[in-house]
């Protein structure tokens, strides 16, 4: 597979939760990373941090709910580093809301953050990884990529359309060696996330993210010769990594 020392990644909400977890396996991985947040003082902090470790970060503060700001974000982080190796998609807003409560503006939110961003992304990544010869792109699931949840009304549709764009570009990348799979994390993960929405009983089972980070360098080296268009389980892949 693909060596990842000294390659790029660009990586969306990695300053808190599973994200965080990723950007520093990325770290420890020897990669350079682009890391693209909301949370400006968490994302300085985070950058601190892996500076310190002697990584090599570009920290983007950035809104994923705002078009351009998102394609503004991703073209920093070309210009920066040139072609990623891999991008990650991990930034998600999950606010439990029925039918009769949610509003426009609050379903939008919550799809562009992650349909219309992971289209954004992808399209400014998909040349430049069609010119280095192929690439990785993952996309974080859940199993609201696949069911419905009451009170998911946007998080839902977001989910499921975001595992549609992954189907159809793996189809579109494999000719070029570009690699696109969604990823779920396999386990209940302990994030802030997952801390406001996952009742008491479940809590007692969650597993820290950095125990599945390990997954993620697997899915940097990825190619469309190795493994694309699937589902993959992050902690079944670190269990096996660790075997």
């Amino acid at each position: 597979m693909k060596p990842i020392q000294g390659e790029v990644a660009v990586v969306t909400g990695g300053a808190l939760g599973l994200g965080y977890a990723i950007v520093k396996e990325y770290a420890r991985a020897g990669m350079r990373m682009a890391i693209i947040d909301v949370l400006a003082d968490k994302l300085m902090l985070v950058t601190e941090e892996l500076r310190a470790l002697g990584a090599d970060v570009l920290p983007i503060v950035a809104d994923l709910a705002d078009a351009d700001a998102t394609q503004a974000a991703i073209d920093r982080a070309l210009a920066h580093y040139g072609t990623p190796r891999v991008l990650v998609h991990n930034a998600a807003l999950l606010r439990e809301r029925s039918m009769r409560e949610v509003t426009y503006d609050q379903w939008r939110m919550e799809t562009d953050i992650i349909l219309q961003a992971a289209f954004i992304l992808s399209k400014a990544v998909w040349e430049p990884m069609i010119a280095a010869g192929g690439g990785s792109i993952v996309y974080l699931s859940s199993g609201s990529g696949l069911k419905g949840f009451v009170k998911e009304v946007a998080y839902c549709p977001g989910k499921h359309a975001q595992e549609g764009l992954m189907k159809v570009l793996s189809m579109e990348g494999e000719p070029f060696n570009i690699a696109v799979n969604s990823v779920t994390p396999g386990a209940l993960i302990n994030t802030p996330m997952s801390d406001s929405h996952y009742p008491d009983e479940l809590k007692q089972n969650w597993v820290d993210p950095a125990l599945i980070a390990p997954a993620f360098v697997y899915l940097a080296k990825l190619e469309a010769r190795d493994v694309t268009g699937q589902r993959l389980d992050a902690w079944q892949i670190a269990r096996i990594l660790a075997s």
